[in-house]
């Protein structure tokens, strides 16, 4: 199948032919109620990017970037240990204020990204 024309429900179905796994089965291996599972299957809701990671980790048959791409959205960027603990000390060292201010700043980000397709 074209990778424009594979959503997340057509993966989902693939794995499930393909690992003989019912979306209960799915959903407690990457933690998440079967619900959730069966409305991304209906596509009625589409998943965090922990969830989108957590099924490239169980099935890895398919890469991050394909389960991203199901959901009309680019992978976001690696972040090593070290490079999340940079961040976040910069971030102690911020008034709290800042703090605020970087907050949004970074909300706005991530939400234009989900409205644009990306992250």
């Amino acid at each position: 199948m074209n990778d424009e024309q594979t959503d997340l429900a057509d993966l989902i179905n693939q794995i499930k032919d393909a690992h003989h796994v019912t979306e209960t089965e799915i959903a407690k291996r990457i933690g998440v109620h079967v619900s959730t599972v069966n409305n991304w299957v209906r596509r009625k809701s589409t998943p965090r990017p922990d969830a989108i990671h957590a099924l490239a980790r169980e099935f890895p048959d398919h890469s991050p970037e394909e389960f991203f791409a199901a959901v009309g959205r680019t992978t976001p960027g690696p972040i090593s240990p070290e490079t999340e603990q940079r961040l976040l000390q910069l971030f102690k060292g911020l008034t709290a204020q800042q703090q605020e201010f970087v907050e949004i700043q970074i909300r706005g980000l991530v939400e234009h990204n989900q409205r644009n397709g990306a992250s």
